[in-house]
């Protein structure tokens, strides 16, 4: 491979902060709150225009979608993120539990409030590029942007880019997922006109269940049992009628999945029907195939929606999400890492930071919390090896395959970003390193800001 030498150049330092947060999705935004609201300095670094991270930007606006009667609440930010937009009219119930699905464009609004709000200084349009480092401690990042390369300097970082760019860069050892292995990313898109009245009457005419997620293509299941009768917003059987009529081509069976919310305008949300295997999130080459087979696969999803779902004959596209859905990528090998019996049996910690029910989705496995059951996410999952002043927050925590497919969802996402938020506060404040800050110090802190940690 051919090299240029870049020349040396001097980079203006533009900011200092006590907590810097880099990534603003559930991961990010929550730990830049709790950071806030524990009473540091805290700047949040954004590469898109707007903050929510997979909420916002790629339209994933079911945060909650597993929660029934019997589910246990994480509590804290998580649960704010919700509330807030049902305050500010940015959302609506979602079609299969007993949640809110939360209105993505809304959202950017409800984001802005509470970064403004709790004193945080936002820096959006800022792509991360380098972390700033003094031997083995990371002391701020190096950003790119149209005013060029720009250093932020700081106490403590939080790594919530969701593929462990800081942490990577920073020499974190870190695993990447095989690509062959990692879950499929997803296209998030929006319809309009429907005719909400004639899609219902077609859903109670065939109602589908999470039996039914069987049966080919990306769609076989592990439950627990307990999730087969439970209703389900599924869609299959119009793709697998166009694969048939020729709409679709016959390799394409992996189209089908989910719809959120039906409204009255006619709007068709939250449609999670396009899955594509083998993207990785950390190769640009890859998500370029994605972004651009994933629109294409999307918009022969609306044909075979307008030939063979009731209500959906003059339905059209309302709009993409800016960017593809990651789910894998790298993991960052943190002094614990969360296994599969853990999210499977009520994993217990002492230096717990926050909790999140039985909720399993990924790898061909479906567990919905209707019992109650839960686990803890330990603190130690959260501090990297051989990098000081660094925390990860958000999917990229150390976990084992099963395990990944509960702590990688943007609600659990944004318990671990709490938590991280909060010890990094408080390392500033108590002028402690990062693995030295007491435990009860932190859970009486998140217990404060009304998170659950028990």
């Amino acid at each position: 491979m051919k090299q240029i030498s870049e020349p040396a150049r001097q980079i203006d330092v533009i900011h200092e902060t006590d907590v810097l947060v880099v990534g603003s999705g559930p991961g990010g935004l929550s730990a830049a709150l709790a950071a806030a609201r524990a009473g540091v300095a805290v700047t949040l670094v954004e590469r898109f225009g707007c903050f929510g991270g997979n909420i916002t930007v790629v339209g994933v606006e079911g945060m909650h979608w597993y929660r029934h009667e019997h589910t246990v609440e994480s509590m804290g930010i998580p649960k704010e993120f919700e509330d807030a937009a049902k305050e500010a009219g940015a959302a609506v119930p979602e079609s299969q539990s007993l949640s809110y699905e939360i209105d993505s464009e809304g959202f950017k609004l409800v984001a802005d409030r509470m970064v403004e709000k709790a004193g945080i200084h936002p820096m959006l349009h800022r792509q991360f590029v380098a972390p700033i480092m003094q031997g083995d401690a990371i002391t701020g990042i190096i950003t790119e942007s149209k005013a060029g390369r720009e250093a932020i300097l700081a106490r403590r970082v939080i790594d919530a880019t969701g593929d462990a760019d800081v942490a990577h860069r920073a020499g974190a050892p870190t695993r990447l997922t095989p690509r062959e292995d990692m879950m499929a990313a997803s296209v998030m898109f929006h319809l309009a006109g429907v005719d909400k009245e004639k899609f219902m009457e077609g859903v109670r005419a065939d109602p589908q269940t999470y039996a039914d997620w069987g049966g080919g293509g990306e769609w076989n299941i592990e439950t627990s049992g307990k999730e087969d009768e439970m209703f389900s917003p599924f869609l299959g059987k119009p793709f697998a009628k166009a694969i048939r009529a020729g709409i679709i081509p016959a390799h394409l069976n992996t189209i089908a999945g989910t719809w959120g919310a039906v409204h009255d305008t006619g709007e068709l949300t939250y449609m999670n029907l396009v899955h594509l295997d083998g993207i990785d999130g950390t190769d640009p080459d890859s998500l370029t195939r994605g972004e651009i087979e994933g629109r294409r696969q999307a918009m022969l999803a609306i044909a075979a929606l307008r030939r063979f779902t009731p209500g959906c004959e003059g339905a059209r596209l309302r709009n993409f999400g800016m960017s593809l859905g990651v789910r894998d990528t790298r993991k960052v090998d943190t002094m614990y890492h969360m296994r599969e019996a853990d999210v499977r049996e009520q994993g217990r910690f002492e230096d717990s930071i926050g909790i999140f029910p039985e909720f399993i989705d990924g790898y061909g496995v479906l567990i919905l919390p209707t019992t109650g059951r839960y686990f803890q996410i330990p603190y130690r999952n959260l501090l990297p090896g051989r990098v000081k002043n660094l925390l990860v927050s958000g999917r990229a925590t150390g976990a084992e395959r099963i395990a990944h497919a509960a702590t990688r969802n943007m609600a659990c996402c944004a318990v671990i970003g709490q938590g991280a938020g909060v010890a990094a506060a408080l390392s500033v404040r108590q002028g402690r390193d990062l693995d030295n800050v007491d435990i009860g110090d932190i859970q009486a802190e998140l217990e404060r800001q009304g998170a659950r940690v028990w």
